[in-house]
This record gives structure tokens, C-alpha cells and sequence, in this order.
């Protein structure tokens, strides 16, 4: 019986540590309208990044893992937090002039549309739409 009890600590320590079975999946890349896709983002082999001018077409990031990248910062989740349907997090960010930390938070509409919470921003958002494949393409 101890070791039954152990098995089943042991399953919900790491189910908790590698986010449950039921955590957010926010990976990918994620334009400002589905149709901006292929205009803001391109394939370089299995990962997407931003077109040259993808700026006039619309706006996205790109989330790999604890990567966060947008056209001109690129950042590190130091932490994140998922309540219901939204996912906190807390990113060190770079951009060519500045180090910055950065608050926000990502509303999950459904699996592929997120919206942009800005903290202390009232009711200000902004929907972001997942991408297919990283492009659209």
C-alpha cells in the first residue's frame, strides 16, 4: 500500500512539474489576424520567424518553449502561472537598446486564438491568432 501511495506522489509531483496534462498550449506563432500570417512570418526549416516588412502586414510573436519573440525584443519567461483560462507570465526581455521585465497575460479563447491582456489596462486586449504550421503557409 506505501508503495501505491509513493507511485501516485511521485505521478502528480512530475504531472505538476511538466504543467498536467490540461496546460495551455501557447507555443507557436501568433499573428494579429489569421490572413496576416503568411505575410508576417516565414519557415526556416521546422521554426517560424518574422518576413523583412513584416511590420506593414500586422503584428505577432513567436513562442517556443521559454522563448518569447516579437520583431524587435526577444525574451525569457521567468515565470508563468495558469489560472483557468489564463496563462500569467513574467518574461526578461531584449531589445537592442534595453533589458526589461515584462508583465502580461494570455486569455485562451481556444486553441488557436489567445488574447493579450495588458495589467492595469482596464479592459484592453488584443487577439492573437495561432498560425498553421508557423506561416500559414
Amino acid at each position: 500500500m506505501r508503495q501505491i501511495i509513493r507511485a501516485c506522489a511521485i505521478g502528480y509531483c512530475v504531472a505538476t512539474l511538466a504543467g498536467g496534462a490540461d496546460a495551455a498550449d501557447v507555443n507557436g506563432a501568433w499573428a494579429s489576424s489569421p490572413q496576416a500570417c503568411g505575410e508576417v512570418f516565414v519557415s526556416e526549416g521546422s521554426k517560424a520567424s518574422f518576413r523583412l516588412g513584416s511590420g506593414l502586414y500586422g503584428n505577432g510573436f513567436i513562442i517556443d518553449g521559454r522563448r518569447i519573440r516579437g520583431r524587435t525584443a526577444d525574451c525569457t519567461i521567468s515565470r508563468k502561472k495558469e489560472t483557468g483560462a489564463l496563462v500569467h507570465i513574467i518574461a526578461n526581455c531584449a531589445t537592442d537598446i534595453m533589458f526589461s521585465s515584462v508583465e502580461f497575460s494570455l486569455k485562451i479563447i481556444d486553441d488557436n486564438t489567445v488574447a493579450r491582456i495588458y495589467p492595469g489596462m482596464g479592459d484592453m486586449e488584443t487577439t492573437y491568432y495561432r498560425c498553421a504550421g508557423g506561416t500559414g503557409q
